[in-house]
């Protein structure tokens, strides 16, 4: 190989590694975060590694020469496959099917031009040993278009059954085809090379005997999956792992010899071994697994390959090549080796028995312990592969000055300290992960008494049910100094609960499970929660307020619903049902063309969450601001009066025109009048303007106006629903108790509560009514201040979807006149709105929410409630 700089060749690996780092660290903000990690690594750095390693190794074998033209070629066809693999990392997670397609035929040109140049750099060779080598590669490049092909499919949605075929014959030809090939081939000549040994005599001719029954298992694998047949899948996989072992028997002739001294061997000995471990799990999911299970089994499945074999092979492979291609003689090669293999015992032991911790059943908070630190062994490779090329380039320089080499050995690179320093690190993750959530690792302190004294003299023994993220009561009162018992019983028929309080906490109950809770006597307030992960941030806390003290809880969680009680010493408290239900019923409009309204800017104690209460900026006394309705061409006279305690104004969106005068901040005890036509149909947003407008608008001064478009049909039902956000601060339990915004939070964009018609779950109360066959319209608009919205009622499929003015779908035809087509969510940004139609196929209770789920969580949320006829 040239040696020197080549950006093409050598830079896009490091990218891609370092992109998939990346993305492993911010995985929960990152979409379709799983697949993308392992395509940065299969697909971006291991495609890359694969074209260029096995050009390298051809020249190499078949001792050629490269000229500018050879070269320039080469650099054109790593730009290709680089430009492709792009439009897939951004098609994908974008949902740009077009671009999907569009990088998959870019990467296979790219890869099927580099077979043909292998073909004729071995047509023109001479005659020689390990031809086969080149035949291996050639086969693998011919593979991956047709792996290509399968993804690309994957892209366009299919059902269950075909989605399951093609993922299995996808991600067979790519791994076993293009990847396994390719790495067989390589390790016939590079395995001893690492070693530094003599190869097996047997190692060509078995290269030769298993190439014809390794692509016939792959034909097997990859036919079987097709027509759905995954028995026949399965045989295949069985037989490319046969035919694997027959033929790694000359790789075990070098181990023989002379075992790892070095990262790069150890290395890719470890990834062959995980190599193994993933084609024997792969063979048993595809197996056993159901159609749906096939795709959601995968990840863990993929976590074998790409953080056992394919992350292990190419950091291995290259802590070896990379300081001998910077060239300049052994002392040169040993400098930059020298830093290839620091840490190399730790960050293995790190890497392989993390990744085995992994797959077994630990506790979750010890997998993301574990996981967190198998990343940080893995990643560690990338500073550690600066430094060891910069030091073989400066030791280079040092040897062309004449100057005495910096490192006269290469010491072992594994050693007992490194050992137990890596033990030691996975023992501390899995320490942290337990003292993080020792309930799911067995750990129980329930029943378990103060053995303090009674102050009281009184006992309160109060039941306790967990359900549904919440408990009931999720708030108590005690006096000072009364013992509290806790009767915890877990009635959720989906998952496990427990209740934690201080130090002390109950077991995980699965459904029916019940256990006691002895906290002694009570002395300050204090708030529980149950430490199933999540389940706390989703709200499922247990205040205990004692009597006498100054707050109810000292850690409040996000999103924690603090509920008014009339307990006394053992009476429990009912889940709190709001007190004013927003209608959500849109009425049709009225045929008057001037429409005059008067708003009223009030300031009110309003419920905003069942039991949570905030003094809120209001136009008309609602938390959210009555909808107006019209036709195009209708005058709205509106009269703004202050009623309230500080300045306030309005912004129509609905209309167009100057703002400076009617859009003007008013003093309290004044009033405006604001005029406007409404000239083009759609949901219109309306707020408050008045600086800081985020606050206003947090603080419920928004609302809709509805202009229908020409030929709006009628419907069965109509509802209307504006989103928007809730900022706490410390809340209240009552009116007289009731906060202002927290305009902090605001600022931060850190809600306590996203919601439709200002109130949390208010329609998980009151639910929406429709009947089976009946056409049903929702008016969907985001006010924010801040969050988007992404509309989905679960169950349903909506045939018609009007955004922002104009039609997307109507009656199942798209903008384009094609028919047939359905839309599952409605997506807005803040101030952008419109309307879903659809029609529920059978009775039941679907759930209305924003498919951003923590904003579901938070509170956006209802169920539409569907009846016979």
């Amino acid at each position: 190989m040239k040696r020197g700089r080549q950006p093409l060749r050598d830079f896009p690996l490091v990218v891609w590694l370092v992109a998939a780092a990346t993305v492993a660290v911010i995985h929960r903000w990152v979409p379709e975060a799983t697949w993308l990690l392992v395509h940065l690594v299969a697909l971006g750095a291991m495609t890359h590694a694969a074209m260029v390693w096995s050009a390298h190794f051809t020249a190499a074998l078949l001792k050629t020469r490269d000229d500018d033209a050879t070269r320039a070629r080469a650099t054109m066809r790593l730009a290709l496959l680089g430009a492709g693999s792009l439009m897939v990392f951004v098609g994908v997670p974008t949902t740009l099917w077009w671009l999907v397609v569009a990088g998959a035929v870019v990467i296979s040109g790219a890869v099927l031009w580099h077979a043909v140049q292998l073909v004729s750099d071995l047509r023109r060779a001479l005659p020689g040993r390990f031809r086969i080598c080149i035949r291996y590669y050639v086969a693998a490049a011919c593979c991956l278009p047709v792996g290509a092909g399968f993804g690309a499919a994957l892209a366009f949605g299919l059902g269950d059954r075909w989605n399951a075929n093609l993922l299995v014959a996808h991600t067979m030809t790519n791994l076993l085809g293009w990847i396994g090939l390719t790495v067989v081939g390589t390790l016939v000549t590079f395995w001893p090379t690492v070693l530094r040994t003599r190869m097996d005599d047997r190692a060509e001719k078995l290269a030769r005997q298993v190439l014809p029954v390794l692509l016939g298992s792959l034909a097997v694998v990859v036919a079987g999956s097709l027509i759905g047949m995954r028995p026949v899948a399965f045989v295949g996989i069985v037989g490319y792992t046969l035919a694997l072992l027959w033929w790694g028997r000359c790789l075990v002739v070098p181990l023989r010899k002379r075992q790892p001294r070095e990262f790069a061997s150890a290395s890719i000995l470890a990834a062959c071994v995980w190599a193994l471990v993933a084609l024997i799990a792969t063979a048993i999911h595809v197996l056993v697994s159901s159609d749906i299970e096939v795709g959601t089994g995968y990840p863990i499945v993929a976590s074998i390959w790409v953080a056992g074999f394919l992350v292990q092979l190419v950091t291995g492979a290259l802590s070896y090549l990379l300081p001998s291609v910077v060239g300049g003689g052994p002392r040169v090669v040993r400098a930059g080796a020298l830093w290839f293999d620091k840490f190399a015992s730790a960050r293995l032991v790190v890497i392989n028995a993390g990744l085995l911790l992994w797959l077994l059943p630990t506790p979750s908070w010890v997998r993301v312990t574990v996981s967190s630190l198998v990343l940080v062994a893995l990643a560690s490779f990338l500073p550690l592969m600066i430094a060891g090329i910069r030091a073989s380039v400066v030791e280079k320089r040092r040897a062309l000055a004449g100057e005495p080499a910096a490192a006269a050995d290469r010491p072992d690179a594994f050693t007992g300290t490194g050992l137990m320093a890596g033990v030691a690190a996975l023992a501390l993750a899995v320490s942290l992960g337990i003292g993080i959530d020792p309930g799911a690792a067995g750990l129980s302190t329930a029943s378990v008494s103060t053995g303090e004294s009674v102050v009281s003299g009184q006992t309160v023994r109060v039941s306790v049910v967990a359900n549904g993220m919440i408990y009931t009561p999720n708030r108590i009162e005690v006096e000072r100094g009364d013992r509290l018992i806790i009767d915890l019983v877990n009635e959720d028929s989906t998952t496990v609960h427990d209740l934690a309080v201080g130090d002390q906490r109950t077991p995980r109950l699965k459904s029916g499970e019940r256990a006691e809770l002895d906290l002694g006597p009570m002395q300050a307030s204090v708030q529980g929660w149950c430490t199933v992960v999540g389940h706390r941030q989703m709200g499922m806390v247990f205040d205990i307020v004692v009597r006498g003290t100054d707050e109810a809880a000292s850690d409040p969680s996000p999103g924690a619903t603090a509920v008014p009680t009339e307990h006394e010493h053992g009476e429990t408290a009912e889940v709190p049902r709001i007190e004013g239900v927003v209608d959500p019923v849109l009425p049709p409009a009225t045929d008057e063309r001037l429409r005059k309204v008067e708003l009223r800017a009030t300031d009110e104690s309003l419920e905003v969450a069942p039991g949570i209460w905030q003094q809120r900026w209001t136009y008309n006394g609602q938390s959210v601001g009555p909808t107006l309705r019209g036709r195009v061409g209708d005058v709205f006279e509106v009269t703004l009066i202050n009623d309230g305690a500080i300045g306030h104004s309005v912004d129509f969106h609905a209309g167009s025109l100057a703002p400076d005068v009617p859009m003007r901040t008013i003093a309290p005890g004044e009033s405006l009048v604001y005029t406007f036509t409404a000239e083009r149909a759609g949901i219109w947003m309306y707020h408050c303007s008045t600086m800081p407008m985020s606050a206003h608008i947090a603080a419920g001064m928004h609302g809709a106006v509805i202009i229908d478009p020409e030929g709006l049909p009628e419907v069965d039902r109509e509802y209307v629903l504006v989103q928007s956000e809730v900022f706490l601060g410390e809340g209240g339990t009552s009116p007289e108790n009731a906060t202002e915004v927290d305009a902090d939070a605001v600022t931060a964009e850190q809600p306590d509560k996203v919601v439709f018609n200002g109130v949390a779950n208010q329609y998980d109360q009151e639910m929406f009514k429709a009947t089976v066959g009946e056409r049903v319209r929702f008016w969907v608009l985001d006010v924010g201040p801040n969050r988007p919205s992404a509309f989905h009622i679960v169950g349903g499929q909506f045939d018609t979807v009007y955004f922002e003015g104009g039609y997307q779908l109507k009656d199942g035809v798209d903008a384009f006149g094609s028919a047939g087509g359905g839309s599952q969510v409605l997506g807005l940004h803040v101030a952008q709105g419109g309307f879903v139609e659809l029609e529920f196929p059978e009775a039941g209770h679907y759930p209305v929410v924003s498919h951003v789920m923590i904003d579901a969580e938070r509170g956006a949320h209802g169920v539409v409630e569907v009846t016979d006829n």
